[in-house]
């Protein structure tokens, strides 16, 4: 990164010409476990049961005689080359170290932490005991104790990864564009067949989708108003977080693992974390305690996490990854995230100012 340089980082625009991700690599067959399980000299493997597929990679759960692992496969071009895997384990591996809750990647017999196997990239990790919880469901002072660790980590991630030269500005999206892209879904789902009530319900949402950017498109954040740009997971969200007991057992899933504004993966975090599964409205209660644990650990403070609260708003009224997927792509596993996120920003921009009280103060 060059001092100077204006970066363009939100909101990601999907490739609208890829297959559906899960298209991209095939199951991992259980004679590729045991190929790969021998490069880390392993006993073999007694059972092997798919995880959750994510959207970067697969992973198995692996049994053998000696304990269970975590055998990850990546898929994802953006994020399967070794160079990048690598870059993550070297970081994941430091922030272990610290004592962190971060699953830290075994060495195979090269000493390395990648494995290449049929063509495809491979690392191997030991089993992590945990459950998935989602943030309305822990009580305030576990909420704050997420925003501890988030903090904990983005501190952490500037000491051990790469440093990092401040962007001069971090570009936001273009009404202009945003408007094509409602256009062309408008158009889509229109004419899909059979028209059904996703459909209906996708139409109706973007033609209040263009009467919220023509009421807000003053707003777009300047460049120079994005907080400081450090390193950040990426990804930070229930899914990746597992907990045991009332503590988090480890942080998953580092394939995003980027430099971007920090304060922005915490105000993201939070509408992930503590959001109504259904309505998508924000539990400001818990969020403002996340904020509060959040910016005491010095890793942001009040000032720029109202700017990032404005900015990630701003990606949000211009993202349509979801419709995007859906449409472009004929990848439906993002519909049924779908309602409750068109609901939250329609209440986001009713509320602006009690989500930004929430977070500041």
């Amino acid at each position: 990164m060059t001092d100077g340089q204006t970066l363009s980082l939100a909101p990601a625009r999907p490739d609208a010409t890829a297959p559906p991700v899960g298209t991209l690599s095939p199951p991992v067959a259980h004679a590729a476990v045991a190929g790969v399980l021998r490069a880390y000299r392993t006993p073999p493997p007694t059972a092997v049961t798919a995880v959750a597929e994510g959207l970067l990679n697969r992973g198995y759960r692996v049994s053998t005689g000696d304990g269970d692992y975590f055998l990850k496969c990546y898929v994802d071009p953006a994020t399967a080359r070794r160079s990048a895997i690598t870059t993550q384990h070297r970081a994941t591996a430091a922030l272990a170290a610290r004592g962190l809750p971060v699953p830290a990647p075994l060495a195979n017999a090269d000493g390395g932490t990648v494995t290449a196997h049929g063509g495809r990239l491979f690392a191997l990790y030991p089993w992590v005991a945990g459950n998935h919880r989602h943030g309305t469901e822990l009580d305030p002072a576990r909420c704050g104790g997420l925003g501890t660790l988030l903090g904990t980590l983005h501190g952490a991630l500037a000491e051990v990864c790469a440093p990092l030269r401040q962007p001069a500005g971090v570009l936001s999206a273009e009404v202009e564009e945003t408007a094509l892209i409602v256009a062309d879904l408008r158009a889509l789902a229109r004419a899909h067949r059979p028209y059904d009530a996703f459909d209906r319900h996708a139409e109706q949402h973007l033609v209040q989708r263009l009467e919220l950017l023509a009421a807000h498109r003053h707003r777009r954040p300047d460049p120079a108003d994005a907080p400081p740009t450090g390193w950040t997971h990426g990804d930070f969200h229930g899914l990746n977080l597992l907990h045991r007991g009332d503590t988090v057992s480890a942080v998953l899933d580092w394939d995003k693992l980027a430099p971007h504004p920090v304060a922005e993966e915490a105000v993201r975090a939070a509408t992930l974390l503590f959001n109504d599964r259904t309505t998508g409205v924000l539990d400001l209660p818990r969020v403002r305690h996340w904020a509060r644990a959040y910016r005491a650990t010095g890793a942001a403070d009040a000032e720029q996490v109202a700017r990032a609260v404005h900015r990630v708003w701003w990606e949000r009224l211009n993202d349509l990854w979801m419709l995007q997927w859906h449409y472009q792509r004929r990848d439906h596993r993002a519909d049924p995230l779908f309602p409750a996120a068109a609901e939250q920003l329609t209440w986001w921009c009713q509320e602006y100012e009690q989500v930004m009280d929430a977070f500041v103060n």
